[in-house]
């Protein structure tokens, strides 16, 4: 079903869109600061919700607060085609990261609607809610929860920095939309499909505009607690202190040394490194680590992930060391019956593609284990996200969009 029939795409509104929504949570230094359920977080989902109302597609909410927007198709009793990724970003992060794959799955449904074509599937453009982790952990935890693969009551329990909770948070969202309807977790999908800029130079580097993801590298992450012993800057020798601090960079280098490889391959990262209590005068007694360990071979990230909490332990000489695993998940290699629909999209369009893997984690992933999934990446200036100055080109967003409206009508038309 991929020809040059398909719907086209505006590419003028999915550019305008981007410039936009980017306003919300915008930053001095031209990146975005719009963390999971913010007021700009949810005024995303609010203002895309009141276009998908005028324009008669169908809006629903989970409990966890993804959002569905559905083009209902000739055979609407069918699992539909979804594609979709997330409205949230880094506290420093872009204007492209995660809206691009929701606003190219809108735009999709657009583009059908425009055409007057309905598909023998329905389509649904999704907003996952979470998938940074920003401001509640774990990551990517609205794709989690809604294929069974992480429980909710914990997940609406999570408390931000301001004492706020996932589940008020929610409810937040909700108010903003009282007249959309209720979606039940686990309802079935015929296929998914995800949009992201790649994060990384290979397409860039390599003037290729798609990306055919073949699978997702696993990860494992952790909260490391270094707990010693509060005392008085000025009073307490060093001989006699139980110095968080000390100990929790001793801890920092003994791990970078452990987990370095030559091939460059492992991917280690202490992202978050607080002392507490955070007073010139006063000795830490608690320092607070977050760590993020990623590799595409699942058994080598089991054996670097067990060796984080012994090779702590030795390098701390008078604190204690607490790790608590707070996320862990396998490699994904994706099934050829998505990334075949993307190929054969980029190719009726004339767009150069090639396979590509994924160092960053996605909703996709979840996805995977629900129904057959896939990914299109586009390039991104210099490879560069969660960042403010992270940037694409127009060109390169308008390609993945096209692609991602076309696979979806090829999936939904497909058997």
């Amino acid at each position: 079903m991929s020809d040059a029939s398909a719907p086209k795409i505006d590419a003028d509104r999915v550019w305008r869109r981007h410039m936009e929504y980017a306003e919300l949570g915008a930053t001095p230094r031209g990146g975005v600061n719009r963390t999971t359920l913010t007021p700009d977080d949810i005024e995303v989902h609010r203002r895309l919700t009141e276009v998908a109302l005028e324009r008669g597609f169908e809006v629903s909410l989970d409990d966890y607060g993804n959002t569905f927007y559905r083009l209902v198709g000739t055979e609407p009793n069918l699992p539909p085609v979804a594609s979709g990724s997330h409205s949230d970003t880094q506290p420093t992060g872009g204007r492209f990261d995660g809206i691009f794959g929701v606003l190219a799955a809108f735009e999709g449904l657009e583009a059908m609607a425009d055409a007057g074509v309905q598909p023998r599937r329905s389509v649904e453009a999704v907003i996952w809610n979470n998938e940074e982790g920003a401001r509640f952990t774990p990551s990517s935890m609205g794709s989690a929860v809604y294929v069974g693969n992480a429980e909710l009551a914990p997940l609406l329990a999570g408390v931000d920095r301001a004492g706020e909770t996932m589940g008020d948070s929610i409810a937040a969202l909700r108010a903003a939309m009282p007249d959309v309807g209720h979606r039940e977790f686990g309802a079935p999908y015929h296929s998914f499909v995800e949009a992201h800029i790649e994060q990384g130079p290979i397409l860039e580097a390599e003037g290729i505009p798609i990306g055919v993801v073949t699978g997702i590298q696993g990860a494992r992450k952790f909260a490391v607690e270094v707990i010693g012993e509060e005392a008085h800057a000025g009073t307490m020798p060093r001989s006699g202190r139980r110095d968080a601090l000390v100990d929790a960079v001793a801890i920092v280098n003994s791990l970078h040394e452990i987990f370095h490889d030559e091939a460059d391959e492992v991917r280690f990262t202490i992202g978050r490194f607080e002392a507490f209590p955070g007073a010139r005068s006063v000795v830490p007694g608690l320092v607070k680590l977050l760590v993020d360990l990623r590799h595409p071979d699942n058994d080598l990230v089991a054996e670097l992930g067990d060796k984080l909490l012994p090779a702590a332990q030795a390098a701390a000489k008078r604190c204690e060391v607490r790790v608590d695993e707070s996320n862990r998940s396998e490699t994904v290699v994706f099934g050829e019956q998505v990334p075949a629909a993307i190929i054969r999209s980029a190719e009726a369009r004339g767009y150069a593609w090639r396979h590509i893997f994924s160092g960053a984690g996605h909703d996709a992933r979840h996805m995977d284990s629900h129904c057959p999934s896939g990914m299109v990446f586009v390039p991104c200036e210099g490879g560069i996200s969660h960042n403010e100055a992270e940037n694409a080109r127009p060109e390169d967003i308008a390609a993945g969009t096209q692609v991602i409206s076309d696979t979806m009508f090829d999936l939904a038309n497909g058997e």
